[in-house]
Formats: structure tokens, C-alpha cells, sequence
């Protein structure tokens, strides 16, 4: 057995993520009793922890890395074999006040001194929420635009604009800080491009960094190695004092609350004199937090590529299979390509059927069209080793395909949601094409714009073998690299299965045939 200390040294954590994890049902409850013949403790009583605990926190760490939500750990970590204290839908009918209570009563018991009295934990803690945050608070994507903003954020740090420019290019929170009422001064210029640099280390390479924060217009540039905080932050939560001066001289001092989630970072100024408990309790409900946000998240002008990928002959299959094993192959599909959009920051979207619809945005420190290309080629070796587990299961002959179209253009970027569900959605003919040209290829394979590979950087477009294939004078079929096409030249456009591509007769074409990474 260990405790609670033990475990936090081995796993690296702090006791607010331990009491966290305890309270979302990821961890056992310790069981308390007298210490150990030995220990050096004076406690009347200590939480121990089994060793396995140790084990479960590695997984769920690699879980967070590959950015799962809380819920969906919860869930992985049952088909993984562990047991897990709390079912998920129990966890949802305890009050979040009553499980922090009770877990930073079982957790803490190991450092309460003998002779201290016992102070009951609080349980009359106000519930906060996203609308009702009385402090600046606001989120930026990782490009450090801003996605969302409260009013006393409007007011007191970014400058009382009326709206947000619809391009999110136009939306960098320091252009905003550095106008605003605090950002005038030279010396607070400076603090903030300090925090931002903060903020960042760890997650960003310093040229990338350096390249988000410099490239706006009128903002100081700072020399590489001028005086960068050596604090690096980590975790999910980070807090970060920030000291900045009014015109009058006087002092604002703030403790900021960092939250990263894969969608972005939620920024919260606290004043140092404000209780911070109910931030706090909000800060721990992750997934109502990011949900909340999303809903609120405001329309934008964007750059985006799409990936639609569809499984060919898909109602044939669905013919052939009983309805059971018809639905475990789409489940199959989604959860084994899950973790591949993950990898390479794509965001879901609706798809009606059994298809997959993905967005790749732009990225501070990877390029974001290339990230879609490569997601596609792992996508299709992917889907090769499904097609040929089921042909042993089955004993049949079918080939299993995902087809896969590729697109890239600046559409609106909006939220749907129905209560507890948010769906990203982009708007525009970029998803359209993608879409017609998954309808288009055959057999496996990748298709993508002229325009997608056009936005290419030369040297990312090296790494991509594409081409068309042509026939001879005697009919035999022969591949021309780097090059492109037309679909009313590729396909016959008086069939029926290709009527609906009538739409897409015009559009310069090519396959992706490999990709170099």
C-alpha cells in the first residue's frame, strides 16, 4: 500500500489532481486507517492507496496526452481492464460539493496533525458557471486568437471593442492586451509579453512561439534569451501571478488561471484578494467547462482543410452482415481511427451515414494541410488491416475501403448544439467538394484539390507523391506525377452513380499516391 504522498512523488501530481481524479471516479478512495510501524508521521490516521493506483495514473496520463476528455477516460479505462470506483452515471448524480468534500476529507487525513481539531471541508462553496464568471476571463486557440470573451474582459483588458473581425487572423489576444487600458504602459507591454511566452513554453517550440506573439502588427519584438521566466508550465491547470500598473501608479496584482483543453486555453484573471474556491470547483468540471464554451464559441472566417471519408459499398456490407456485426465494424472503424485525427489535431464533424467528416486547422507549430494529408495515408493502411481481420472472420472475399476526399479553403466555422451535444460545422463549398470527391475515388484511395496541394509549401509538397493515371495510345495504363485533372475528364458524367459529381465536372483533381513523412 502506499499513501497519498508516495503517490503523488511517484506519479507527479499534486494533491488537487489527486483529489480531482478521486472525485471524477478515476481513482479508488484511499482507506484510511492508522499508520504504518514506522512511519514517519505523527497523523492519527493516513489514506493508503494499492500499488496498481500507479498504473492507472500512467494510463490516464497517456490518455490526457492523446486528449481525451475526463468522460471518455472514464470510459477507456473500464474496457481496459480496470475497476473503476464509481460508475460514470453515478459520479453525474453526486454533487460536485459533495464528492470534493468527501474526497478532501479521505485524502487529507494523512496531514492533519494530531493536536489540530478537525475542520470540516466546505461544502457551501458557490457552484460557478461560464455566464456568470465575475472576473476577465476569455479563451484563445493555440495561435492565441481569441474564441471567447466575457464582458469584464471586454472592458477591463481588451480595449471595449464593439465585435470581433470575423478572420480569426485579426483576432490575436495581444494585439487586443497591448490596446487596452493596462497594455499602454511600457512596463505592463512587457509583463504581458512575458506571461504569453509562459504560457506557451513547453507546448510551442521557442521560434514557433516567438513567430505567433512578433508577427503582429505593433508588437515589441523581443531578442532570443531576454530575461524569459525559467518556470515552465504543466498540467491541465496552471496558475501564474501577473503584476500590472494603472496610469495613476497604482499596483493590479491577479492570479491567472490557465485551463488547456485541445480546443484551446481558457485564461481567468483573479484578483489576488478574491476567494478562489468556486473558481476552482468550476476549473474541476472539465467537461462541462469545455461544452459550455464550444456552445458559446463565436462564428468564424477561417482557413480549413477537410477530410470526408466514406466506407465504399457501404449498404451492400450492411446487406450481407447481421445487424450486430454491421454496427461493430462502424464501431470498429470510428474508434480505431479516432486516436489518428487526434494525432494530427483534427476536429469532427457532422456527417449523415456511416462517413467521417474532419477539420484540420492552422497550427502554430505544424502546418495544418499536411496534417490532413498524412491523417489520410494513415487512415487508408489503417483501414487495410480492418479489411483483412474481417475477411478471416468472415471467410469472404470483400475488400473494405474508406475513400477519401480532400479540400482546403476560408469558410465560416460555426457551432451546432442540442443540449449536451456540439458539432462543429463549417459552411461553404470547401466540404462540399470534399465530399463529391469521396464519392469520386474507388477503391481506397485519396483524392485532393489542386487548390489543397496549391496552398502547400514547396518544401512540404516534396514529401507528396500525386499524379494522374492515363492510357496509352494502347490502352495500357500508365501514372503522370505531379499532375492534375479534371473530374469531367476522369469520369463519365452521363452515368448515373456519377450525377451528383456534375457539381465538381470543373475541378482540377489528383490521387495522393504516398506520403513521406
Amino acid at each position: 500500500m502506499l499513501t497519498s504522498f508516495e503517490v503523488m512523488q511517484a506519479a507527479n501530481i499534486s494533491r488537487a489532481t489527486l483529489n480531482n481524479y478521486i472525485s471524477q471516479g478515476l481513482l479508488p478512495r484511499p482507506l484510511v486507517k492508522n499508520p504504518e510501524p514506522g512511519a514517519s508521521t505523527q497523523a492519527r490516521q493516513i489514506g493508503y492507496f494499492p500499488k496498481e493506483v500507479l498504473t492507472r495514473l500512467k494510463r490516464i496520463r497517456q490518455l490526457k496526452k492523446d486528449g481525451y476528455a475526463m468522460a471518455e477516460i472514464a470510459r477507456q479505462l473500464e474496457l481496459d481492464g480496470f475497476q473503476m470506483p464509481e460508475t460514470l452515471a453515478q459520479v453525474r448524480k453526486t454533487t460536485h460539493a459533495s464528492l470534493l468534500e468527501s474526497a478532501a476529507q479521505s485524502v487529507a487525513a494523512d496531514t492533519k496533525d494530531a493536536s489540530q481539531p478537525a475542520t470540516p471541508a466546505k461544502s457551501n462553496v458557490l457552484r460557478l458557471t461560464i455566464d456568470h464568471i465575475p472576473f476577465p476571463a476569455y479563451m484563445v486557440n493555440y495561435n492565441f486568437e481569441i474564441t471567447w470573451y466575457n464582458e469584464e474582459a471586454r472592458t477591463e483588458l481588451l480595449g471595449e471593442f464593439d465585435r470581433l473581425p470575423a478572420d480569426t487572423k485579426e483576432r490575436n489576444v495581444l494585439a487586443y492586451l497591448l490596446k487596452g487600458r493596462l497594455g499602454k504602459s511600457g512596463v505592463n507591454r512587457e509583463e504581458l509579453l512575458q506571461f504569453y511566452l509562459l504560457l506557451g513554453k513547453g507546448r510551442l517550440s521557442r521560434s514557433d512561439l516567438m513567430g505567433v506573439i512578433t508577427g503582429q502588427a505593433g508588437t515589441p519584438v523581443m531578442q532570443a534569451g531576454e530575461s524569459l521566466a525559467e518556470a515552465r508550465p504543466s498540467g491541465t491547470l496552471v496558475q501564474l501571478p501577473l503584476t500590472l500598473r494603472l496610469e495613476n501608479g497604482e499596483v493590479i496584482r491577479y492570479n491567472v488561471y490557465a485551463s488547456y483543453y485541445r480546443e484551446g486555453i481558457l485564461i481567468i484573471y483573479l484578483p489576488t484578494h478574491a476567494d478562489s474556491d468556486s473558481l476552482l470547483g468550476l476549473l474541476e468540471r472539465r467537461d462541462e467547462v469545455i461544452r459550455n464554451l464550444l456552445k458559446k464559441r463565436l462564428p468564424v472566417l477561417t482557413d480549413v482543410a477537410v477530410l470526408v471519408a466514406d466506407l465504399q459499398n457501404s449498404v451492400r456490407i450492411c446487406t450481407e452482415l447481421p445487424a450486430e456485426e454491421y454496427f461493430e465494424l462502424i464501431n470498429q472503424i470510428w474508434s480505431t481511427m479516432e486516436p489518428i485525427f487526434r494525432k494530427y489535431y483534427g476536429t469532427h464533424g457532422k456527417h449523415v451515414g456511416d462517413g467521417m467528416v474532419y477539420y484540420f486547422f492552422p497550427q502554430p507549430d505544424c502546418n495544418y494541410i499536411f496534417n490532413a494529408l498524412v491523417c489520410a495515408q494513415e487512415m487508408k493502411a489503417t483501414m487495410r488491416r480492418i479489411s483483412k481481420e474481417w475477411q478471416l472472420r468472415k471467410n469472404w472475399l470483400n475488400e473494405l475501403y474508406l475513400n477519401t476526399g480532400l479540400n482546403e479553403g476560408q469558410e465560416w466555422l460555426g457551432i451546432f448544439h442540442i443540449e449536451t451535444k456540439v458539432e462543429f460545422t463549417v459552411l461553404g463549398d470547401t466540404i462540399n467538394h470534399a465530399a463529391r470527391l469521396s464519392d469520386f475515388a474507388r477503391g481506397g484511395a485519396i483524392w485532393a484539390t489542386k487548390n489543397l496541394l496549391g496552398k502547400l509549401p514547396a518544401e512540404k509538397r516534396q514529401h507528396v507523391q500525386f499524379g494522374i493515371r492515363r492510357q496509352d495510345a494502347d490502352g495500357r495504363e500508365m501514372f503522370v506525377g505531379a499532375s492534375y485533372s479534371r473530374i469531367t475528364e476522369l469520369a463519365n458524367l452521363n452515368a448515373t452513380r456519377n450525377e451528383k459529381l456534375c457539381d465538381i465536372a470543373a475541378l482540377p483533381v489528383t490521387e495522393i499516391m504516398e506520403i513521406r513523412v
